[in-house]
């Protein structure tokens, strides 16, 4: 599915050398089905040139008021008439400053004041101590206060050669929040803590016990939340996955480590979702030293004890919060799933067949509750979080018994 299918954008360029970041995020936007409409200031264009901006929008650039390839020449009219959201990325401090106090004195200022009703996304990009200083977070205020979305700006080098905040985001940066803006804000001020992908249980300082888990379902799960607005925070098993963008990431290897984090964040949380595939056991005699192949050819004998059951734990607490657990089966899964529904004493749990799921890109969801049973059609992952997350807010918003 394509994110951003059937969306036109307004892409507005000003003075700053992120500008050389949009020719990226108009590929990729485009990639995700966007139309993208790109109007410059002059300032902008002594950093990336029109022809380069239309070569790869594939439409006409507009920078001055006067246009005339419009034919009633209100560029600064029609331009946002139908438009889905105006971006404005690089947002220099001057245009900021423009932003907050109505300004129109060339087309692209003009046009967010005649903008109507279209969504104003703005992505400032500046020195830190331009982004530190008052007045730039007056407007910055102001802008909130008018209704404009902020993303950003990040920390890091910047061309002046300084370091700190005021950088732009990166081009997959701006795409994830442009992405994220057209989700409903369900979870919006709601803190959400979710566990994902394994855990892995020491043998000895070379060799674990562990699981086929990739972790894919609750890395989307983290993104979904936080696309519905809400901060989030993952407590993440060793995976490949690359942590969601805006989603405050916490590593640990073990059950007992996924366990202590957790019970860390989870008084601070208003929902809990535990989707890590932890393992029941450990080894209660892990070597410190590699164990070495006997002579006899048997194997070493390893002792195990039960883990800490993090999501029962987190369930029984004292006004904690709400909490949904996952169950991946190998068969039987209505029955398996309702049962360790009620025994964990969770209001909603989640169940897939393991063999289909695992390392998947694809899910087939069924939601258990005290109403019954949800069954959600076979979704890519990100679709199936997303539709779980709406599930998920609704019911965390309802009384239950």
């Amino acid at each position: 599915m394509l994110e951003l299918a059937n969306k036109r954008i307004v892409l507005g360029l000003t003075g700053g050398i992120a500008c050389y970041k949009l020719a990226e995020f108009v590929r990729r936007a485009q990639d995700q089905g966007a139309v993208i409409d790109v109007v410059m200031t002059e300032a902008a264009t002594h950093f990336i040139t029109p022809v380069t901006m239309q070569a790869l929008s594939g439409r006409p650039v507009f920078v001055d008021t006067w246009d005339a390839r419009i034919a009633n020449n209100m560029a600064h009219i029609n331009l946002t008439r139908g438009a889905d959201a105006i971006l404005i990325a690089p947002a220099s401090t001057d245009f900021i400053a423009k932003l907050a106090h109505g300004q129109a004195n060339d087309l692209l200022s003009t046009l967010c004041v005649a903008k109507g009703a279209c969504p104003l996304l703005v992505a400032p990009a500046m020195n830190r101590e331009m982004w530190l200083h008052p007045a730039t977070q007056r407007n910055v205020a102001q802008l909130q206060a008018d209704g404009a979305a902020i993303l950003g700006p990040a920390e890091g080098d910047q061309a002046c050669g300084e370091i700190g905040s005021g950088r732009m985001l990166e081009a997959n940066e701006l795409l994830v929040e442009l992405i994220a803006y057209f989700q409903p804000k369900t979870l919006s001020g709601r803190q959400v803590l979710i566990t994902a992908g394994p855990t892995s249980e020491k043998i000895d300082p070379v060799r674990v016990l562990t699981n086929r888990s990739s972790g894919k379902m609750g890395y989307a799960i983290a993104q979904a939340a936080r696309e519905a607005g809400a901060q989030v925070v993952l407590v993440s098993g060793p995976t490949a996955l690359a942590t969601p963008y805006g989603v405050n990431r916490i590593n640990v290897e073990s059950a007992a480590q996924m366990h202590a984090a957790v019970m860390s964040e989870a008084r601070n949380s208003d929902i809990f979702i535990a989707v890590a595939a932890v393992a029941d056991w450990h080894v209660a005699n892990a070597s410190d030293s590699k164990l070495k192949k006997k002579a006899d050819g048997h194997a070493p004998e390893l002792q195990f004890s039960v883990n800490p059951d993090i999501l029962a734990d987190v369930a029984g607490m004292v006004s904690g919060p709400f909490c949904v657990g996952f169950a991946a089966e190998t068969e039987n899964l209505h029955q398996n799933a309702e049962a360790k529904r009620q025994r964990k004493g969770v209001p909603m749990l989640v169940g897939n067949l393991a063999q289909q799921a695992m390392n998947a890109d694809t899910t087939e969801l069924v939601l258990f509750s005290s109403q019954g049973a949800q069954a959600l059609p076979v979704l890519p992952k990100l679709d199936a979080a997303r539709r779980l997350v709406r599930e998920i807010a609704q019911q965390s918003s309802t009384p239950h018994q």
